[in-house]
């Protein structure tokens, strides 16, 4: 409704006529476009984008370092040789924080690089549902590692 209502204020030179039933029909429309535009946003953030997988890391270090990477709290590509040790000791320190099918998904998923099928399995669970789980794993462990300026340093 906030993104209607700015529409509304920085729109309000394009409605014309047509009175109180004119504007509220207007107003009704931009609300349905906007709802329109959330929901089909909302349905392609259910499935991960493929791309963004940490694929097969050589060792666990470079596969924490990647997952932080892709969580996006590094404003920068880190430098892997300096970044690794403090990234994986803070990971872990937030993983630690996480309710704990939410710290399974990404171990499992992200970090030991196993199929989502895999990780269904294990925790017995649907697929649908350990894409959600690490959905919001995922925002829980932005929130917990805040800036990247604490623990790791710009290449």
């Amino acid at each position: 409704m906030q993104v209607t209502y700015m529409e509304v204020v920085l729109r309000i030179d394009r409605f014309t006529t047509g009175g109180m039933p004119g504007f509220l029909a207007w107003v009704t429309r931009l609300a349905e476009n906007n709802l329109i535009d959330a929901i089909r946003s909302l349905e392609s953030a259910k499935r991960p984008d493929p791309g963004k997988r940490v694929h097969a890391p050589r060792t666990f270090d470079e596969s924490v370092v990647s997952l932080v990477e892709q969580l996006g709290t590094a404003t920068s590509t880190p430098s892997r040789m300096v970044a690794s040790d403090e990234a994986t000791r803070f990971l872990g320190m937030a993983l630690a924080r996480l309710p704990r099918d939410y710290a399974a998904v990404v171990r499992l998923y992200d970090l030991n690089g196993k199929s989502v099928t895999e990780v269904a399995s294990e925790l017995g669970r649907s697929e649908g549902a350990v894409y959600m789980l690490r959905a919001r794993a995922h925002d829980q462990l932005r929130e917990l590692m805040g800036p990247s300026a604490r623990f790791l340093t710009s290449a």
